[in-house]
């Protein structure tokens, strides 16, 4: 009787990075949705500085959580 062979390792590398990439994907896209939520709040405000830092948080976890999937993409085309 012949049983296939499971390598182990991979298998759980694989489950554990995607696990890494859906939590970090998910968190940045709230930090996302954060950071121009609140930054829409206070230019309404009228409390520009604080706007503007909240913009800049909204756009950096932007460019992540883009350049997250993008990766994503790459590594399953190659």
């Amino acid at each position: 009787m012949l049983t296939a062979a499971i390598d182990i390792k991979p298998l759980w590398e694989t489950v554990v990075a995607a696990v890494i990439a859906g939590l970090g994907v998910t968190l940045a896209f709230s930090i996302t949705i954060l950071g121009f939520t609140r930054m829409a709040d206070l230019s309404r405000e009228e409390r520009l500085p604080e706007a503007f830092l909240f913009g800049a948080i909204g756009v950096v976890s932007s460019a992540v959580w883009i350049a997250a999937i993008v990766f994503g993409v790459i590594v399953m085309a190659s």
